[in-house]
């Protein structure tokens, strides 16, 4: 396999059999970037990495987190996230239970790195 190449599982392999390498995840408009894996959902992955998104439910029910998916693709691991189909067709999605299936962009004007979060 070429490093790019999917692993089976649409994850990409790091050409060496080890584990897949991470989505790559931009939030706009503010630019900050974080890596996803495809075991944990882009909330998750966000705070690992110092960027703050709103959260509260973490369980795609109170719709905190809503944002845009401008590029790339997710998946759900649960059967209906609170979206409505509208929704879904706009590209609503809910990072708190939304795990990245390849690189991606998404809009949400309220993400900030951690240490300039209010306190």
């Amino acid at each position: 396999m070429k490093p790019d190449d999917d692993a089976g599982d649409g994850r990409r392999s790091d050409g060496g059999g080890a584990r897949p390498r991470p989505w790559r995840v931009r939030v706009e408009p503010s630019g900050l970037a974080f890596d996803a894996s495809a075991d944990e959902s882009l909330l998750e992955a966000a705070e690992k990495a110092g960027v703050e998104l709103p959260s509260s439910c973490r369980n795609g029910t109170c719709r905190t987190c809503l944002c845009t998916l401008l590029e790339g693709s997710v998946r759900y691991l649960i059967a209906w996230p609170g979206l409505s189909a509208e929704e879904k067709q706009e590209g609503c999605i809910l990072p708190c239970v939304a795990h990245a299936q390849s690189d991606a962009v998404i809009e949400q004007p309220w993400a900030m790195a951690a240490s300039a979060a209010p306190r």
